[in-house]
């Protein structure tokens, strides 16, 4: 595992090199906020960078219900019982296994690997503008119905999970870059997912974290990416 920090914002990597799986803490006063639980694997390393920060996991927000941003939540849990889990309230039914559609979310089909036996169920359902400690939680869908990004009011760091990719080149969620194309192919809705990248750029960020791939320092890419996506979604 690699881990980097910038200024509240730890990024931890695994397999950096090659399929890189980010999951991030926030650093409060007190204590961290982990956004996302990497892989199955991920568990002991996610422990021991706590420990070397020195503050405990008191709260462990899931961006989306994908399982390679779950995968220690079940190992986490037991090893932090007290720890409150977040997820975005339409995540949800992708929690339970449920890829089902709501009536308003059209007809393509969700993608990506949805769990089928995960145990730990959320303490809060987040919506747009709840509070996490200094994060503010931000709808963001297209990767899934579901997904949300959160910025941290502080330093305007954005943590946008798979909205946005670095690994292979930067690009918006559904828009392939052959170099490493999973993200792409897991997501749920290009359309959906541009908007939400235009959305994520009104914020204004200064840095931003991304579920696989470095940190972005050059928040003005972003909007380069939108650009080269809508280009490819009208053809």
């Amino acid at each position: 595992m690699r881990m980097i920090k910038e200024q509240t914002v730890y990024q931890l990597s695994f397999m950096a090199n090659w399929f890189p799986v980010n999951c991030y803490f926030v650093e409060e006063e007190e204590s961290l906020t982990l956004i996302d639980a990497a892989l199955s694997f991920s568990k002991n390393a996610i422990l021991k960078a706590a420990a070397q920060i020195g503050k405990p996991i008191n709260r462990i927000i899931i961006t989306h219900a994908h399982t390679d941003h779950m995968g220690a939540l079940d190992g986490l849990k037991a090893s932090l019982p007290h720890a409150e889990i977040l997820l975005p309230q339409r995540e949800l039914k992708l929690l339970n296994g449920d890829s089902s559609l709501e009536p308003d979310e059209g007809d393509l089909p969700v993608k990506g690997g949805v769990p089928r036996n995960n145990k730990t169920q959320p303490d809060v359902l987040l919506k747009e503008g709840d509070m996490v400690g200094s994060l503010i939680a931000i709808e963001a869908p297209g990767h899934t119905p579901g997904m949300m990004a959160f910025i941290d009011k502080r330093n305007h760091i954005l943590i946008a999970a798979d909205a946005l990719q670095t690994k292979g080149g930067i690009a918006v969620a559904g828009d392939v870059r052959w170099r490493f194309p999973f993200p792409a192919l897991a997501t749920w809705d290009k359309e959906r997912a541009i908007a939400t990248a235009e959305k994520l750029v009104s914020f204004n960020p200064s840095v931003i974290g991304v579920g696989h791939g470095d940190f972005l320092y050059e928040p003005e890419a972003l909007k380069r990416a939108i650009l080269q996506a809508k280009k490819r979604v009208e053809g």
